[in-house]
């Protein structure tokens, strides 16, 4: 009876999410709090959550202020010289462009946010698309599969939920994972060089004063994320669906709006130094991930924004996407804490033991690393994580696997995941880029699905699977 109701609850919060019927939130909290009644225990249901949220709190506040963080490193502009940088690198070269592509958009992802990391590769490198009549499907497609492997920083989502999912530590998950994602962003950006190879065999190479405009002839134009983590992004005009801008498509090369009143050049190299001493820490563990960043968010904002009301505008500007990522871990609680306490977890992972063929059981990491790329691209992170990987991950205790393994081998997935109609950031990315979804998943899925075999199979190679 507990089997059946555990596969109803998950069925019926998959079913609620993907239909867009109730938010992630509503549904991780109600959904399991009427099964909880179904099943007898309604006055557990209190200790249930207690629990569940006491050992999320670290999770919830990593994620806090690792998104206010880099959301606040953007606004001062440390990451501005790299996006000119890569521009420059790209000239009127389509193989550079394409490989600045992937990087632009690695880059960028670093604050942890799909739909404003789109906004600025694509607000920046649409121009040069456009004017050389190159394929757009390439931009939309290398940007998703760049921001799919980073994606999967403790503070992007994924390895967050699997963290909270499974009650590990999310810095025990991500950091020996780190050489595994290595080679599949790697890999990205070899596949972006010979895609970028072709498009120069089909087009040439121009000057760069045949599809530029002179800097003093360029009109940027602030576009507000609206995301909450503060990025300025200068509008691409023709790019701009769905940007609230009507500049032509011709005004602008600019990913970054240079004159926003948040920059910070004074202090670029203080910002620069604690990034590096900050992501440093992190990779040797001096201190736990949501103590550093906690640490870092304060020393940044205090001495980057030293007025009171300039520091509360930083905070506001960052709380929306603090509030719906906290606010999801807290709700996982309510979801975890019923299906583990009621004892559903355990009954439907004694059934998957049993019709898994018994010489697979060893191999359930491998398994739940294949698994994790239609699972993640049919279904959301949420669905995946908190319905599907706790399930996957008793099933492979049964049979001597470490849940890190299977922490670590859900997060193969993630570069495919990108491209699912499932994640609202990826219709930014072809709202933008005036590119047809249809014509996206087409180009991107076996590209995608091939990358996310070469991180699974590093993984295994290195031993971290």
């Amino acid at each position: 009876m507990l089997t059946i109701l555990g596969f109803t609850m998950i069925a019926t919060f998959l079913v609620l999410i993907m239909m867009k019927k109730m938010s992630p939130i509503a549904a991780l909290v109600l959904i399991p709090a009427l099964f909880c009644v179904f099943v007898g225990k309604g006055a557990q249901l209190g200790d249930y959550v207690i629990d569940g949220v006491s050992s999320l709190a670290p999770t919830a506040a990593m994620l806090m202020f690792a998104i206010v963080y880099f959301g606040m490193m953007i606004d001062v502009g440390l990451f501005d010289p790299i996006v000119r940088g890569i521009l420059k690198f790209c000239k009127a070269d389509p193989m550079r462009i394409v490989v600045g592509t992937a990087l632009l958009a690695a880059i960028v992802s670093l604050d942890g946010d799909g739909s404003t990391t789109f906004m600025i590769t694509v607000s920046a490198l649409y121009p040069l698309y456009k004017r050389l009549k190159m394929s757009l499907v390439i931009l939309t497609g290398v940007a998703a599969m760049a921001n799919g492997v980073m994606n999967t920083l403790p503070w992007g989502g994924p390895t967050a939920r699997a963290a909270t999912a499974l009650k590990l530590d999310a810095s025990d998950i991500f950091v020996p994972m780190i050489p595994a994602l290595a080679v599949g962003l790697l890999f990205v950006i070899v596949l972006s060089y010979v895609l970028g190879l072709r498009e120069r065999k089909r087009l040439g190479v121009l000057t760069l004063d045949e599809v530029l405009v002179e800097e003093n002839e360029k009109e940027t134009v602030l576009v507000a994320s609206g995301s909450g983590t503060g990025k300025g992004v200068a509008s691409t005009g023709g790019a701009g669906s769905g940007t609230g801008t009507d500049a032509t498509e011709d005004d602008d090369f600019q990913g970054l709006d240079p004159d926003r009143p948040t920059l910070r050049p004074k202090l670029y190299w203080f910002n620069a130094l604690l990034t590096v001493g900050l992501l440093t820490a992190m990779i040797m563990e001096l201190l736990p991930i949501p103590v550093l960043f906690l640490l870092g968010a304060a020393l940044a904002l205090t001495v980057n924004f030293p007025h009171l009301p300039d520091q509360k505008a930083r905070l506001a500007a960052h709380a929306d996407n603090v509030l719906n990522v906290s606010g999801m871990v807290f709700a996982a609680a309510v979801f975890t804490g019923v299906l583990q306490g009621t004892g559903m977890v355990d009954s439907m992972a004694k059934w998957m033991v049993d019709v898994i063929p018994e010489g697979m059981g060893p191999h359930m990491a491998l398994v739940t690393g294949i698994l994790s790329l239609p699972l993640t691209y049919f279904m959301s992170n949420d669905g995946f994580y908190f319905g599907v990987l706790p399930v996957l991950a008793e099933a492979g205790a049964a049979h001597g696997v470490s849940p890190l393994e299977m922490a670590r081998a859900s997060l193969v997935g993630q570069p495919l995941h990108m491209s699912s109609p499932l994640v609202p950031a990826v219709y930014v990315l072809v709202g933008m880029a005036k590119v047809e979804f249809g014509d996206h998943t087409r180009f991107v899925v076996k590209w995608a699905a091939l990358t996310c075999l070469v991180i699974l199979g590093a993984g295994i190679l290195f031993g971290i699977i």
